[in-house]
């Protein structure tokens, strides 16, 4: 269970980031992480007194309002009552099946690519050194597990896309080793145009 747990709780962080990124808000600090943490923990343990699956943030979420722009938390909160109210409506399913598949499928290329681009916002705000091999297997691995919904499968356990990217990003960051310039390389440093 361990594994099931830990990926929701790095997606939760991720998206928490990438939603600070996209409305100028520190959600880190106001609400809080341990706050939006628990609240998914609690929301979980509900869903699973109903019989229902354990909850986790949505990084779909995350695109839609990069793209609307609507970023007053009042919207989340009509949407979450709504979809509740809605889930109890069993028509409703048959409908949204009607969806074409290439209109979900543009929807989802969409909403998924501006979760990357986020993502590659918020490494350039963070001055990431990209010069890095380290920094390049992690960004490079992270996205084309996130992008392309790997799936990995453990019986009857399945871990994948931005869960198991994230995942997959922690342990790289832990076992790939720092590469030091002891042969007397320089390593690439952008030049500083400021004159003291």
């Amino acid at each position: 269970m361990i594994p099931v747990a830990i990926a929701p709780a790095i997606e939760h962080v991720g998206d928490l980031l990438a939603i600070s990124s996209v409305t100028g808000k520190n959600f880190i600090e106001e609400p809080g992480l341990h706050r939006t943490l628990m609240g998914d923990g609690i929301a979980t343990s509900f869903a699973g007194l109903l019989g229902g699956p354990p909850n986790t943030t949505y990084s779909e979420v995350t695109g839609a309002v990069a793209l609307t722009r609507a970023f007053d938390p009042i919207y989340m909160r009509i949407a979450a009552v709504t979809a509740i109210i809605l889930a109890f409506v069993g028509k409703l399913g048959a409908v949204l099946k009607t969806i074409p598949v290439p209109v979900m499928g543009g929807i989802m290329i969409l909403l998924f690519g501006m979760i990357a681009a986020i993502g590659v916002n918020s490494l350039i705000k963070a001055r990431a050194d990209m010069t890095r091999p380290k920094n390049v297997v992690i960004a490079s691995t992270v996205l084309v597990i996130g992008i392309g919904n790997l799936v990995i499968s453990f019986g009857s356990i399945e871990l994948g896309g931005i869960g198991l990217a994230g995942l997959v990003g922690v342990i790289l960051n832990i076992i790939l080793p720092e590469r030091k310039d002891e042969d007397g390389e320089q390593s690439f440093q952008p030049e500083d145009d400021t004159n003291d």
